[in-house]
């Protein structure tokens, strides 16, 4: 368990020139080494009040990015483009 680490966040496609694919939300620089640094990790955590368990992943150019799939997407009741609220309650598999 971790201090609860929120952030707002647009959600973005990984490559916006596809305009389709894997979502995610670009974690702030000062909450990555909360999270554990610039590596993939499994997290658990609300996307607006919708819980998920998800992973981030290092997105180049020293970002961090939250994966946000469709099932978290319209839980949450947002889409690609909306910003999200997002907190992180855990780091890791348990």
């Amino acid at each position: 368990m971790v201090e609860p680490i929120r952030f707002v966040g647009q959600i973005r496609y990984w490559k916006p020139e596809r305009s389709s694919g894997l979502a995610v939300v670009d974690v702030p620089a000062p909450k990555i080494a909360q999270i554990g640094g610039l590596k993939q990790v499994r997290v658990h955590g609300t996307i607006g009040t919708a819980a998920f368990v998800s992973n981030v992943m290092p997105a180049g150019g020293g970002r961090l990015a939250l994966s946000v799939s469709k099932a978290m997407m319209t839980a949450a009741g947002v889409a690609v483009g909306d910003s999200a609220a997002v907190e992180i309650t855990a780091v890791g598999r348990d």
